[in-house]
């Protein structure tokens, strides 16, 4: 008996402690991880698993959803004595990148180590290794995992974009046989537009960092901003045709960022290769992947004191198994593999270096505070467009860098648009960065007038400061100055009591006023718009403000005085009343200057051939800045446009096939309007009804002299790269496409197309010669970004033609440019 009862006991707890074992992902997922892709919201429910049985040495955080409901999720994982210490090192690190007093050298120093999993959705083998990397870390099947967890914190992003991944896994799913072909022509390689890369919207996320205009990134980087992590790693799949890629990064670098970053991306590197080698499988270094545009997932944090970098795994379009072009087999399992041991090692390198970590960090925020980079100390935006003051100011506390408004000052300063040093007085409301302060590195990053490059072959943009993508006048100060208050001053305009308005006038000049002009014509309010500037009640108001006429309006709108005042409280706008048509200066009411608008019923086109990035920012811009209502419409069906239903057309940048003009000619005549943006002016230029032609510049002869040779053969041409430059587009003031803007625009430019200017149609934005303001764009690119077309209008029939050469939407951050877009919309009749 006594005998039974032991084994009875024995089995008890034996049958406890087994049923106590986490299980691996393979177990809870009941397949081999690498042999299907994972649905997120079953590695969501393995993270919740494994938290809920590590609650000792894990937390998991949900820290947000996506456009389409997805969880975000963070766990943080680390020894039982840090994860019981969790809060106070996450504000002693805090306090750090403030610049704040804190001791870092009485005691071992605890580095975070930050883990960003499949950015692009349709780099899909991060997500995988996540699950992999968690129970390593959580079981510590790996010895020394106990030890590296000591003094290191990690944090594990599982999928950074579960809208794009899932879009990816459901299309691979249903398409994949019941064994994967590797074969690369065959069709689960091949995704359908617009595949499966961007978020919901179609944006990148890897360039949205500083940007922060989709709601995966803003809740992302509101957690971010309370860690402050030391090492932060982005995993990524290149060409399945390429080895793996580990930092260090190639050139270029940013100036700012400093050696000791450089340094470690070596050390982490030779630990990464040490790994490799070990293995014989193939990588490289120093070559493609940069260190220059603000927005990327290792840029961003290299701007904010940690040791950023990028991890590429050859694996896009390889499906589960795919033959490269060497010959040899590619399989998931060998994708996550790789991953799997980048960031194991990498975690082994920052617990060996974690003081040092956490010392050279503390080094950087103070340097900031004390001695920040760069030869200009203050950034001045003149408050001409209040507007764009606050929405960049907005963009500044997302970044947590610090600012203030006015000073009673005369000073010199570079000046964005002249590109000359000018004296100039600071008003009230001017904004001024001071860039003493911690975030003095992005900051300078992001306003410096021109970006110092050392090398032209970059992966991206290279001109993005802020003055210019707001449209905004601004001065580069090299004293050390700050503001004497710390909010916009207000004051509104004395109110005039005119108990009985000729009109209200809304002066046009933000996309807030767009936004006022949609809740009107929602209450049924006929708006007009003055095509002329004019005085009225002792106040002038410039071309493209909008009018409602008092009594045109009152037949059919009841209570209209009351609907007014409740929109105004609503938009916090002010409608100025005019007590008389007869205008002091000006035409009076009655002119046919003052046109009624048309209520846009609008359409963008999308599907194969088309720019994903260029059609996902119009509806972004529509569905979740104008709350306005958007057809999207197939670029196959352009044929059947129906003027009843829609009146405008956006076409977005891309290729949309032959016989396009004749597609829309009939439309465009009985009053519709389009809009053409970018490359989708070439689908019509030399076609009737359309009088828009390219500009060509005669091809020069290639010299043997000038030849290239064979060691550079992979090197792009320089002389005609763009990446991504500012180039000063003159405007026609006067038209509506301008309201708002002023003489001038800056546009970012990525390719070197320019139009012969019109003769009888509307020349309303011109290059002229000395255009380029900055950012890489070779010698040939600037010859032939030179007096030429880059805005215009043409009138067919009882419709328009808006051609626009640029993105006026690039990436949600280029503020003037939404302007611009608003006014091609609503205002251009």
């Amino acid at each position: 008996m006594r005998y039974f009862l032991l084994l009875i006991v024995f089995l008890f707890f034996g049958w406890t402690d087994s049923t106590a074992q986490v299980k691996s992902p393979d177990e809870f997922l009941g397949y081999t991880l690498g042999s299907r892709f994972t649905a997120h919201q079953k590695v969501v429910d393995y993270f919740k698993y494994v938290a809920a049985a590590h609650q000792k040495d894990m937390k998991l955080q949900t820290y947000g959803k996506t456009y389409e409901g997805r969880e975000l999720l963070a766990a943080i994982i680390s020894s039982k004595e840090n994860i019981e210490d969790l809060e106070k090192i996450r504000k002693n690190n805090l306090n750090i990148s403030k610049a704040l007093k804190t001791d870092v050298k009485s005691n071992p120093q605890t580095a975070v180590l930050w883990l960003s999993y499949n950015v692009h959705g349709n780099e899909a083998s991060s997500t995988e290794t996540a699950m992999r990397t968690l129970y390593s870390l959580t079981e510590q099947t790996d010895n020394n995992v106990k030890n590296w967890l000591k003094n290191v914190v990690v944090i594990i992003d599982p999928c950074l974009n579960p809208d794009g991944r899932e879009r990816y896994v459901t299309y691979f799913n249903g398409v994949v046989g019941d064994k994967p072909n590797p074969d690369p022509m065959a069709r689960e390689h091949f995704e359908p537009w617009p595949n499966g890369r961007p978020n919901h919207y179609y944006f990148d996320l890897n360039r949205d960092w500083a940007w922060q205009s989709q709601v995966e990134t803003q809740q992302r980087l509101k957690l971010y901003n309370e860690w402050m992590p030391e090492v932060h790693v982005d995993f990524h799949e290149q060409s399945y045709n390429e080895p793996y890629y580990f930092a260090p990064a190639a050139e270029p670098i940013h100036v700012d960022i400093t050696p000791w970053q450089r340094a470690f991306q070596v050390t982490v590197g030779k630990n990464n290769a040490r790994y490799f080698d070990e293995n014989g499988w193939q990588y490289f270094t120093k070559e493609r992947f940069d260190l220059l545009y603000p927005s990327y997932g290792d840029t961003y944090p290299l701007y904010n004191g940690a040791i950023g970098m990028t991890y590429e795994q050859g694996g896009i379009g390889a499906g589960l198994s795919v033959v490269t072009i060497d010959g040899d087999t590619l399989t998931l399992k060998d994708r996550i593999d790789h991953h799997y041991t980048t960031g194991m090692a990498t975690l082994e390198t920052v617990s060996k270096n974690a003081d040092r970590l956490v010392s050279e960090f503390k080094s950087y925020f103070d340097k900031a505070v004390a001695n920040p980079p760069g030869i200009y100390k203050t950034y001045v935006v003149k408050a001409e467009n209040l507007s764009r003051i606050k929405r960049l100011a907005a963009l500044l506390v997302r970044n947590n860098i610090e600012y203030s408004f006015g000073s009673d000052k005369s000073l010199k300063g570079y000046s964005y648009e002249s590109k000359k040093t000018e004296t100039f007085k600071i008003d009230r409301n001017d904004l001024i960065v001071n860039v003493s302060q911690p975030k003095a590195v992005l900051a300078n990053v992001l306003f410096e007038p021109q970006t110092s490059i050392t090398d032209s072959n970059t992966y991206d943009i290279t001109a993005w400061a802020l003055p210019y993508a707001y449209g905004l006048k601004s001065y580069a100060v090299k004293e050390s100055f700050k503001g004497s208050f710390f909010a916009i001053d207000e004051k509104p305009d004395e109110p005039l009591l005119i108990s009985k308005p000729y009109a209200w006038v809304l002066p046009w000049n933000s996309v807030e006023d767009a936004q006022t002009l949609i809740a009107l014509q929602r209450a049924n309010i006929k708006v007009r718009i003055a095509e002329e500037g004019f005085s009225a009640s002792g106040k002038s108001f410039p071309s493209g403000s909008l009018l409602i006429y008092r009594a045109e309006n009152e037949r059919a709108v009841k209570s209209l005085s009351s609907k007014i005042s409740a929109i105004q409280k609503e938009r916090e706008v002010r409608l100025y009343p005019v007590a008389t048509g007869f205008v002091e200066k000006g035409k009076d009411f009655g002119s046919s200057v003052y046109t009624p608008i048309i209520s846009p019923k609008v359409a963008v086109v999308g599907g194969t051939g088309i720019s994903a990035q260029g059609m996902g920012e119009v509806w972004h811009f529509f569905e979740q800045e104008l709350k306005y209502p958007l057809t999207i419409i197939g670029v196959q069906n352009l044929s059947n446009l129906n003027i009843n239903k829609v009146n405008v057309l956006i076409m977005p940048d891309g290729s949309y096939g032959d016989n396009v003009n004749e597609k829309l000619e009939d439309w465009i005549g009985a009053g519709g309007k389009v809009i053409m943006l970018e490359d989708a002016i070439s689908s019509v230029q030399g076609k009737k009804p359309f009088d828009v032609k390219l500009k060509e510049l005669p091809k020069e002869e290639i010299k043997p002299s000038n030849s290239r040779k064979y060691v550079t053969r992979n090197q792009d041409d320089h002389s005609s790269a763009i990446p991504g430059a500012i180039f000063k587009v003159n405007l026609d003031n006067t038209h509506p496409l301008s309201a708002g803007l002023g003489d001038y625009y800056y546009a970012l430019k990525t390719d070197d197309k320019i139009y012969e200017p019109f003769g009888s149609a509307l020349n309303t934005g011109v290059l002229k010669p000395n255009s380029y303001i900055a950012g890489i764009a070779g010698k040939s690119v600037l010859k032939k970004l030179n007096n030429g077309m880059l805005f215009g209008v043409q009138n067919i029939g009882k419709g328009k033609v808006i051609y626009i050469g640029t993105d006026l939407l690039f990436r949600s951050f280029w503020e003037s440019g939404k302007q611009m877009f608003v006014n091609a919309v609503f205002l251009v009749n």
